[in-house]
């Protein structure tokens, strides 16, 4: 009886989640309709399908957990196997479809595109290699994934760039993002365009960079000012747009504070308990003779652009994040989730400490209230 009893009282409950109502139902401008249903989380669909180029990086790992969490049937475009396996346990079964693809195949790009209504582009490269140059992966081939999406009808297509993007800057790699953002405008006029600055996380080439190898990070005598950013803001930024209306545009997501290098290594010092590194200041020129001569190497190494870059200021504007719901962290809120792995055994389990000021590379000694 108890077990009878109990299915009787479900079953109201679950034919309650099944209703449907008008708030359920999404119009689309290509004259569709995607419809929610099921419990809220992780078993329910959102009736959307996105693609997300990029997915395998930094930045995309997050936006495809964060999508296929909130019940978004997400492809995930991939080129190496080993890449893209920690993706499919992000959602639900049924919700992450591998695709393969390359960045050079129209057919491809096309097949992963063609049954989404909205399509995120994360491609980019922090350097050269000898088969995709900045020219290849952030102007053709963002072109092409935007004269593709225009073309299978896509409703939204949403292009990460760089927030130092400039036509005129020293950087081959920002001038890319720059031409790569008017092509997309082009290609797709109501692209909505992302320009987040430098982003720090778990796999991020910033923190965990400035612990390995501090000498790269004291060009421009430390004093260049960057506006670094959670990538786990950037990433539910860019997830909330799938519940946004349309947002064509361009918009800046830059970290809350500016900071200089000098500040982030003495940040890096005062929490991992790790003395300050006494590596000397090399001049631009050496060390652009150094990256030139690491290229001949296999493995990613420095690339000369990248010297180049670590001169030029992140740009002095403000952010747009009110605009996606999102209020940024300070880099102090998650310094030590992603520094103590640089912690010995003896200071592991140690109180927190930062620097006492910004402007200054003295150390306090008040204990942070995140330890």
């Amino acid at each position: 009886m108890l077990a009878v009893s109990s299915k009787c009282v479900r079953l109201p409950r679950v034919l309650a989640q099944n209703k449907r109502a008008l708030h359920d139902i999404t119009p689309l401008s290509s004259k569709k309709a995607a419809i929610a249903y099921g419990p809220p989380g992780r078993s329910a669909v959102t009736g959307h399908v996105a693609t997300v180029f990029g997915c395998t990086g930094f930045l995309g790992r997050y936006v495809v957990a964060k999508l296929a969490k909130m019940g978004t049937q997400v492809i995930v475009p991939y080129r190496d196997e080993d890449e893209k396996r920690h993706l499919k346990v992000t959602g639900d079964l049924g919700q992450v479809v591998n695709m393969e693809w390359d960045l050079r195949r129209p057919d491809q790009i096309e097949e992963c595109l063609r049954h989404s209504d909205i399509v995120y582009n994360l491609v980019g490269r922090e350097y050269e290699t000898k088969n995709f140059s900045y020219e290849d992966v952030h102007v053709r081939g963002a072109e092409a994934i935007a004269t593709l999406a225009a073309q299978a009808g896509v409703d939204r297509l949403v292009h990460v760039s760089h927030l130092n993007a400039a036509h005129d800057s020293p950087s081959a790699f920002y001038r890319s993002k720059a031409a790569g953002e008017e092509a997309v405008k082009e290609a797709f006029p109501n692209a909505t365009i992302v320009r987040p600055s430098i982003m720090f996380g778990y796999e991020d080439r910033l923190l965990n960079n400035i612990a390995f190898w501090p000498i790269w990070w004291k060009l421009n005598h430390m004093r260049t000012k960057v506006r670094p950013v959670h990538v786990m803001d950037v990433a539910q930024a860019l997830a909330n747009v799938i519940g946004m209306p349309p947002v064509p545009g361009t918009y800046n997501l830059p970290g809350p504070s500016t900071m200089t290098y000098e500040y982030l290594l003495t940040l890096v010092s005062t929490v991992t308990y790790n003395p300050v590194s006494r590596a000397p200041i090399l001049p631009k020129s050496v060390a652009l003779a150094l990256a030139k001569a690491a290229q001949v190497v296999w493995w990613p190494a420095l690339s000369p652009d990248e010297v180049i870059r670590r001169y030029i200021d992140d740009v002095d504007v403000p952010g747009d994040w009110d605009k996606f719901g999102i209020t940024p962290d300070e880099i102090e809120e998650h310094a030590i989730t992603y520094l103590r792995r640089y912690r010995s055994a003896e200071n592991f389990a140690r109180p927190v400490v930062f620097p006492a000021t910004r402007e200054t590379s003295s150390v306090s000694q008040a204990v942070s209230p995140l330890s």
